[in-house]
């Protein structure tokens, strides 16, 4: 029987017909996830067999008490674990494609793909750090919706540079009014092959960075260029100190100006992995989003050799354990830790390389609580976004990872990955 809800229309029923239709219409948007395990993303214990209501993109409501609301589309999740949407605090998209970068590929639709694949991992929210142009910025300004279906994107825009104090604050000013979500700068001279920002040059960007109420996040190696960094105002060091053990004057400058710590682990690996085969390439985790073509290339004995005999590749090898072990002394030491990557540069695998990530995490010796908040609750926090993502509360963003296991017995349960949603909407395989 159809109904008649215009304005005028005189049967009796139809006014409680269309009270009925917009209840089911207003029901439509509400899902009810009941019966799983929440890890919320604060370091809170995990609430056990709880109902997770989704309304509009969003949380209304969870705990072991909640019940679904009547006419929910009901969702039974019994003995799953779900816990918020990764986020990549130190990420990239749009100017790979293959194994090639370059900015004939930086498109909107090549950023769509890549959110796209970052999303199918579980990962629901990447910070590009770098080289973001104007199609990044439009879909980031587009994502603030309950239809959202893809990964969300936060971007720095162009890497600030320049040798001056003049040079880097005209910078500054210019990448400022793309109006980016942080600034990005280097510090570094690649193993000694090139020549680093002098600190009056940093100095003055990170100071005209503030007084325009941004942030900025900076590309490191070094102890001591680390301190110096943290003293002269920087609010986030993008990648770990690889060179010395940290010290205590580090950490305690890092605790006192609140600056987070981003160790990117696996920008380490994919430095010197491909000296030979990984074991990941016959991981059906990895292979599902990765070609045969990729593989065949990285996979190449001439190209192994290339790397073997690279300094730098044995270098960073080096590298690793010594970031690994400064990881340990920070997290103990109450530094705040943000999970990232330095992803979606050729051959850092999007989404499969953030699981990784936590794995090496792990390894390093943090639990895996101390992980996952890492990668939700405190990334949120880098963000300014606490509230909106990376936490399971009410009035945050529906941004979901349901797990087959519980990843806080083994992280890398974090790969048994059920389904993701996104805004409440379920994000589909192609």
């Amino acid at each position: 029987m159809n109904i008649d809800c215009r304005r005028g229309s005189r049967a009796l029923f139809a006014g409680l017909g269309c009270v009925v239709l917009a209840l089911a219409q207003n029901n439509d948007a509400v899902k009810a996830f009941v019966g799983a395990r929440v890890i919320d993303g604060t370091g809170k214990p995990a609430i056990e067999k709880a109902t997770l209501i989704v309304r509009n993109g969003k949380i209304d409501a969870v705990g072991a008490s909640v019940k679904a609301p009547r006419g929910a589309q009901v969702i039974d999740v019994s003995g799953k674990t779900i816990m918020p949407g990764m986020i990549n605090a130190h990420g990239h998209v749009g100017e790979t494609r293959g194994l090639k970068a370059s900015a004939e590929n930086y498109n909107r639709d090549n950023i769509l793909s890549q959110l796209g694949v970052y999303s199918r991992y579980g990962v629901t929210t990447v910070l590009a750090l770098g080289s973001d142009l104007k199609p990044a910025f439009d879909i980031r300004d587009e994502q603030n919706t309950p239809q959202l279906n893809r990964a969300r994107l936060y971007v720095a825009g162009v890497i600030i540079t320049g040798t001056t104090p003049e040079q880097t604050r005209k910078m500054v000013a210019e990448v400022a009014e793309t109006k980016p979500d942080i600034l990005k700068v280097r510090v570094d001279d690649n193993l000694g092959t090139g020549k680093k920002m002098p600190p009056a040059a940093y100095k003055a960007l990170i100071d005209e960075a503030h007084k325009k109420g941004l942030r900025v996040a900076v590309h490191m190696f070094y102890l001591d260029d680390a301190k110096d960094l943290v003293n002269s105002g920087t609010d986030m060091l993008a990648h770990s100190v690889r060179d010395l053990d940290v010290d205590s004057e580090l950490i305690a400058l890092l605790k006192k100006n609140n600056v987070y710590y981003c160790p990117t682990l696996m920008r380490e690996v994919s430095t010197f992995v491909y000296e030979s085969i990984p074991s990941f390439f016959s991981d059906p985790f990895f292979l599902r989003e990765v070609g045969k073509p990729i593989i065949d290339e990285l996979s190449d004995p001439k190209r192994q050799e290339t790397v073997r005999n690279s300094k730098s590749a044995q270098r960073y090898k080096l590298a690793l354990d010594q970031a690994s072990r400064n990881l340990k002394k920070l997290s103990d030491a109450g530094v705040s830790i943000v999970m990232g990557t330095d992803s979606g540069i050729p051959a850092r695998f999007q989404g499969y390389f953030e699981h990784m990530e936590l794995e090496l995490m792990s390894k390093a010796g943090l639990t895996p609580m101390q992980i996952l908040v890492s990668a939700t609750g405190d990334a949120a926090k880098f963000l300014k976004l606490s509230g909106k993502i990376g936490s399971i509360q009410p009035g945050a963003w529906a941004d979901l990872v349901v797990l087959n296991s519980n990843p806080l017995n083994d992280i890398r349960n974090t790969r048994t990955i059920d389904s993701v949603w996104i805004a409440g909407n379920r994000v589909q395989r192609p």
